[in-house]
């Protein structure tokens, strides 16, 4: 006589196995997915922006230490560059956090 957790087993193939079938990660039922995934692409695309604009702001050092080139460290790349492409990619970090899924 067979248990209860016996009858609603899955049925088997004619090896004895157990079938199953390849699924995607279920959701369960009442929980929906916070992010899409468009919205990890625009994510990562900030965060790139945002390590461009911190390479664009690095160097300017001197070989000398008592040299200080105040044309270099000043530039328009390190002082007005830079920090917009920096601000330019928290926003599209922003953008992707506040960006509804298509579902």
């Amino acid at each position: 006589m067979a248990t209860k957790n016996q009858q609603k087993s899955a049925p088997a193939n004619s090896k004895g196995a157990v079938q199953t079938s390849p699924k995607k990660a279920e959701v369960p039922e009442g929980e929906e997915v916070v992010f899409g995934w468009s919205n990890y692409k625009w994510m990562l695309a900030g965060v790139l922006t945002i390590v461009l604009g911190f390479v664009l702001m690095a160097g300017g050092g001197s070989d000398v230490p008592g040299e200080f080139n105040y044309e270099e460290i000043f530039s328009w790349r390190r002082i007005g560059l830079a920090p917009m492409v920096v601000l330019a990619g928290f926003g599209l970090v922003g953008y992707s956090i506040m960006k509804k899924s298509k579902k």
